[in-house]
C-alpha cells in the first residue's frame, strides 16, 4: 500500500493526537530529505532518540540523529552507533536504579535489543504523511483504547495475542530495532526515559508497525471496522436513566 493512503487510515480510523512517525535507519552515505534538521548542527543540542521522535510528532520536523547528536550512552549502544564495553555488559549503568544487583542489570543489558555495532550510522524520524522516506518501521503514540484498536487489526488476519517485551527502560530500541528485527507490530510501553525527555504523558501508550505489515493493518483496520470495531470507542446508550424522586414532583403539574 501507498505510504500517503496508510497515514489516511491511520488518521481515519485511529485519529492519533500527535503525527504517526515514519522511522528509518541511514547507513553511511545515504542522502538525507531536504529541509533534515541534524540536531547538534542545526540545533546546537544533543539529545535522546525519544526526543527526536517527540519533535517528529508534536512538532512535524523531520530529524536525523547519528552518534555525534546524541547525548543517551545506552540508546548509543543499542543502535550499534558506539561499541558496548565493560561498564555496560557487567550492569553498572542498571544496577540501583532499575535494578537491586549488577547481576541483574548484566541480564536486563544483555536483553535489550540492539543493532549490530556500526550497520548503521543514522536515524531518520519524520511525520508518515510527509513522504519524505520509505520508512522501516511506523510510529503511532496513542491512547490505551487506540493501541488496542491497531492490536486488534494485526490480528484480524492471524488470530492469536500479539507478544511485545516491556523493561520500561530504553524503549526507542523496542520501538525501532525490535520491530525491525522480528518484523512483528510492538506495543510499547514508554519508557522512564521517554516520559522525562520526550514529555510522553501518562495517558500515552504507541505501537510501532514494520513496513512490510502495512497492507495487514489496513485489512485489519477495514474487517475490524465493518466487523464493529471502531474508535472513538462507541457508548452503549439505550437505557433509561434513573432520576431522585423530588424531580417526579414536576410531574404532579402535569397531572401525573
Amino acid at each position: 500500500m501507498d505510504i500517503n493512503k496508510f497515514s489516511e487510515k491511520l488518521n481515519y480510523h485511529i485519529r492519533p493526537q500527535t503525527f504517526p512517525v515514519a522511522i528509518r535507519m541511514l547507513k553511511e552515505g545515504e542522502p538525507l530529505p531536504d529541509k533534515t534538521r541534524r540536531v547538534k548542527k542545526d540545533m546546537n543540542l544533543e539529545i535522546a532518540i525519544c526526543q527526536g521522535i517527540s519533535m517528529a510528532r508534536k512538532y512535524g520536523w523531520t530529524v536525523a540523529m547519528g552518534s555525534e547528536d546524541i547525548n543517551c550512552p545506552l540508546t548509543k549502544i543499542a543502535f550499534g552507533f558506539e561499541k558496548a564495553g565493560e561498564h555496560y555488559f557487567n550492569g553498572e549503568a542498571c544496577c540501583g536504579m532499575y535494578t537491586e544487583t549488577l547481576g541483574a542489570g548484566a541480564k536486563t543489558e544483555q536483553a535489550t535489543p540492539k543493532f549490530p555495532y556500526k550497520k548503521y550510522s543514522s536515524i531518520i524520524v519524520s511525520p508518515l504523511s510527509s513522504g519524505k522516506f520509505e520508512p522501516d518501521v511506523i510510529c503511532i503514540y496513542a491512547s490505551s483504547a487506540q493501541v488496542m484498536r491497531l492490536l486488534v487489526a494485526a490480528l484480524y488476519n492471524k488470530g492469536g495475542y500479539l507478544t511485545s517485551r516491556f523493561s520500561g527502560r530504553i524503549d526507542c530500541a523496542d520501538i525501532v530495532i525490535e520491530a525491525m528485527t522480528t518484523q512483528e507490530c510492538q506495543v510499547i510501553l514508554p519508557c522512564y526515559g521517554d516520559r522525562i525527555f520526550a514529555q510522553t504523558q501518562d495517558t500515552e501508550m504507541a505501537f510501532t508497525i514494520p513496513v512490510s505489515k502495512i497492507d495487514e493493518i489496513a485489512d485489519g483496520l477495514e474487517g475490524t471496522h465493518k466487523g464493529g470495531i471502531r474508535y472513538p470507542i462507541p457508548s452503549f446508550l439505550r437505557y433509561e436513566g434513573q432520576f431522585p424522586e423530588h424531580y417526579k414532583l414536576v410531574e404532579k403539574d402535569w397531572g401525573k
